[in-house]
């Protein structure tokens, strides 16, 4: 951990702890716990409260949307709602957000998995409608930034044809060899061929259609994004709005629809995923019958998403794909033989 990035959890604990810790009494408190530590977010949780450090380069403007969206009173039970944040002394590098403590999925327990309360919450969230205006949904930005995150990671050896095997080694006109990355260069090549194959509004290239926006979503849903509050049997709620937006809602169900796809969910967990989502009147997918049309081409994104930052995350620890990671990069080199966008008419 970097000196700055030490200074952000020192910070964030800090606060966290000031609030949550009643003023004037003795502290024993445990220490607080960093929950996560990422380029996009650092979290750390003290008492009941968790404070979240928003990457640098954020929309400000946009996130003071998303986080008032999460207050809003026709969110309530579907989103978890923030606290209010003191004002801060100075300007700060990165924008600080305050939420409530929630006890999240058990990663121990597939089978504990609450695939239809997520189907539930998701679709009375598509179905509301958003209460002022708000940024487009960020799940297409979100996957090009993967593809770019993998690009850099194998700084762009790794993504360019293997050498001609004809080539001696030693031969002044073959590029440098950098064992580090080469063996990654096939799976990089499956996943931008998967990613090239995609329509450019799943690139967040253009806007979506309008057959396909203007949904409330959340923008990247998975297990992770759910919390029970208040911890720990409370109702289940939707947490981290850092990509909602007005968009197309089926892109919330690309994650698990991608994991169907590629082996990873359950049938019988999909099958309860789609079947609450449908019960819930969810708009992302016609009420009965093939739902591909409409999910294909967010399962494909988030795809190779996947399989990108998977990538990534290799070439930096420097280890090949673990089985999962294999499946969704397998993947990306089939859905990179399909039509750019199956046909269909709007989800309703």
């Amino acid at each position: 951990m970097t000196t700055t990035q030490t200074s952000v959890v020192h910070d964030l604990g800090t606060l966290a702890h000031r609030l949550s810790h009643p003023a004037r009494t003795p502290c024993v408190c445990e220490p607080p716990q960093v929950l996560a530590d990422r380029p996009d977010g650092t979290v750390v949780r003290s008492g009941v409260i968790v404070a979240k450090a928003h990457a640098a380069d954020t929309d400000r403007a946009a996130l003071a949307a998303r986080i008032a969206l999460a207050a809003a009173p026709q969110l309530a039970g579907i989103l978890l709602p923030p606290l209010p944040a003191p004002a801060p002394a100075a300007p700060t590098a990165r924008p600080v957000t305050l939420w409530p403590l929630g006890a999240p999925v058990d990663p121990t327990d597939p089978g504990a998995a609450p695939w239809a309360e997520a189907a539930d919450l998701l679709a009375r969230l598509h179905r509301t409608k958003p209460p002022f205006t708000l940024p487009p949904m960020r799940g297409p930005a979100k996957a090009a930034r993967a593809v770019a995150r993998m690009r850099a990671a194998l700084r762009g050896d790794a993504i360019t044809p293997p050498r001609d095997p004809g080539v001696e080694p030693g031969d002044a006109t073959a590029p440098p060899r950098d064992p580090a990355v080469e063996p990654r260069a096939p799976a990089s090549l499956s996943v931008l061929a998967g990613w090239r194959a995609l329509p450019a509004w799943a690139r967040g290239e253009v806007p979506a259609p309008v057959r396909r926006g203007g949904s409330l979503c959340h923008g990247d849903l998975h297990l992770g994004q759910l919390v029970r509050h208040p911890a720990p049997d409370g109702p289940w709620l939707l947490i981290d709005m850092d990509d909602a937006g007005v968009g197309d809602p089926a892109w919330d169900l690309g994650r698990p629809a991608a994991w169907y796809a590629a082996g990873l969910l359950a049938p019988e967990d999909w099958s309860t995923f789609l079947d609450a989502y449908r019960a819930a009147g969810g708009p992302a997918v016609p009420a009965d019958g093939d739902p591909w049309p409409a999910l294909d081409v967010p399962a494909r994104a988030l795809t190779v998403q996947t399989a990108a930052v998977a990538l990534a995350k290799c070439a930096a620890e420097q280890r090949d794909p673990d089985d999962h990671e294999q499946l969704m990069i397998e993947s990306c080199a089939r859905i990179a033989t399909l039509p750019p966008e199956l046909a269909t008419g709007p989800a309703s």
